[in-house]
Order: C-alpha cells, then structure tokens, then sequence
C-alpha cells in the first residue's frame, strides 16, 4: 500500500503544538479536560486542539483509495483519492481519542488542514477498501449521546476491538462511525448536517443518507474522515472541488453527480453558529506539502 505522508519538518513549521509533546493532551486527559462544559465550549476545545496540531501522528500517513465511472459511452474514467486512515482524534498514537464535531467545526478543521469531507460514495469505497472492519457498537439512544462520557466510552469500545483484531495505527479502518457527509441537500436544506454510512460487517450502513439533525448537531456515533483536497484522475492531479463540480468526473466521486457550489458549500461560517467563537486563527493549510514514499 502507498502512501501520501506529511515530513515531520513541514508538521513542525506550521503547528504551534504538535512538535512540543510537552504542552499536548492525550486522547484521555482531553476528555478529562472537555468533561464539564457544555457543546459550545467543548466544540471550541476540539477546535483549538486540532488546529493547534494535537492529532495522532498515525493521521498525517494517508492512504489511497480508488474509485471509477463508468460511461455509457466511452472509457472509464478512474480516480485515486487520499484519506486519512482513521477518524479525527485527539491526542498521541497511543492514547487518542475519536472526537466527534459538529458541521461548523468539521468544515474549518478541514478548510484549514487542506481537506474535504467524503460523500456517500466515497464512504462506501473507503469501506470496501479497509484493511479491518470493526462492527458497529450502538448504545442506548437519548440526549447523553451527546455527552462526552458517551464520546469516551464509545471510543473505549472501538478500542478494545481494535485491540482484538489487532489493528496496528495507520491501518484503513472503518464500520464504528457515521461519516458527516457532503451532498447536494446540504445546500437544498441549510442548516443542516448530513450523516452516513456506519456499516455492519455484511457491509450494509445502518445510516443512510440523512439531514435530521441541525448542522449544531453532533454525537458518540459521529466520525470525521478527512479526504485531500489533491486527486488522481487518469493519472493526472486535480482539484477535488473542481472534479467533484464536473458534470462527468464527478460521477467518480458522487452517486449524485455533481455538488453544486461546493467552496461555497464548504466555507467556514463567519458568523459564530451555534454561539461558538469559530475565530480565524493564523494557522496556514497544514497538508499542502506532501510527500510521496514508493510513487508509482
């Protein structure tokens, strides 16, 4: 397997954490640290952790995924995107934490890091691709599914499977989230969050595509998976913006052809929803210097 991996000197110079272990949480002091505030304030915590540099190294090592199209007239059109091999955490190798968000925090994580959120499709490959499986673990419905104990012991279950099926960091893994998703009804219903996925091991989601909750919604089954905004298609690089608008290319990355507005779609809000103090850090793109081990 190939991978896209960011040089620890690149990391270094645009993070004001990352490269002092010292002054970093783990995955489990945060969830110490986030336990009594409430969304607004913890949504706020997660943001400064992740623009501050505070995730897994293991995240920065992507991995390729390939997807096709196939048109009723012509060849077939093949794209390799690259994703981080986990969802968003917080913390060390050793010790992080799965960290769910709502849509206005996962849109300027990923604005600022150099990303895109997945769609439906893209999801689906990811899973077929996976090198591990883990079986969804659903627990009991009900407003603590918002809570960060619930955040904890979700991501305790997901890691004594891990442990069982002895996944190594680094590894594609998915099945134990819903992905927040893009789509054409984000824009058809603002204010919306769109959520996917969370496969069984017969590989069937238990979440289809869904806008219920608001975009100030998030919860313990909630994951975000990271795509670069750089793509392959036919061998060539691309902005993924520019093939995901494309009336052709953007049937190798969307079941519904092309998203519509989608920098606009994707814009970090500016004007503080959900009350949280999305201020505009400093920070520079995080993953626009990649590196390639073993091309081909």
């Amino acid at each position: 397997m190939r991978f896209f991996n960011l040089s620890r000197a690149t990391v270094c110079g645009f993070l004001t954490l990352s490269c002092l272990a010292a002054q970093t949480r783990t995955g489990s002091q945060f969830a110490k640290y986030v336990s009594g505030m409430d969304s607004r304030q913890r949504e706020h915590a997660i943001l400064t952790e992740l623009l501050g540099g505070n995730l897994p190294g293991f995240l920065k090592n992507l991995v390729p995924v390939k997807l096709s199209y196939q048109p009723a007239a012509g060849k077939a059109v093949t794209a390799t995107i690259f994703v981080m091999p986990e969802y968003l955490a917080i913390g060390s190798d050793k010790d992080f934490l799965r960290i769910p968000m709502n849509l206005h925090t996962a849109f300027t994580v990923a604005s600022h890091m150099g990303f895109i959120l997945p769609t439906r499709k893209i999801v689906n490959a990811i899973y077929a691709q996976s090198e591990f499986h883990f079986a969804p673990e659903p627990m009991t419905p009900g407003p603590q599914m918002s809570s960060t104990e619930y955040y904890r012991i979700h991501n305790e279950k997901i890691e004594a499977q891990s442990h069982t099926l002895g996944i190594e960091p680094g590894a594609l893994v998915s099945g134990h989230k819903k992905d927040i998703v893009l789509t054409n009804l984000l824009a058809a219903i603002p204010g919306r969050i769109a959520i996917y996925g969370w496969h069984r091991l017969d590989g069937m989601p238990i979440q289809p595509l869904s806008t219920v909750h608001g975009a100030c919604y998030a919860d313990y089954s909630h994951g975000v998976r990271l795509v670069s905004e750089n793509v392959l298609v036919d061998g060539g690089t691309r902005s993924i913006y520019d093939v995901l608008q494309d009336p052709v290319l953007s049937k190798v990355l969307s079941d519904e052809g092309p998203i519509r507005n989608l920098r606009a779609l994707t814009t970090p809000a500016a004007d503080l929803p959900c009350d949280q103090p999305l201020f505009p850090p400093p920070f520079q793109p995080l993953f626009t210097s990649l590196t390639q081990r073993n091309p081909r």
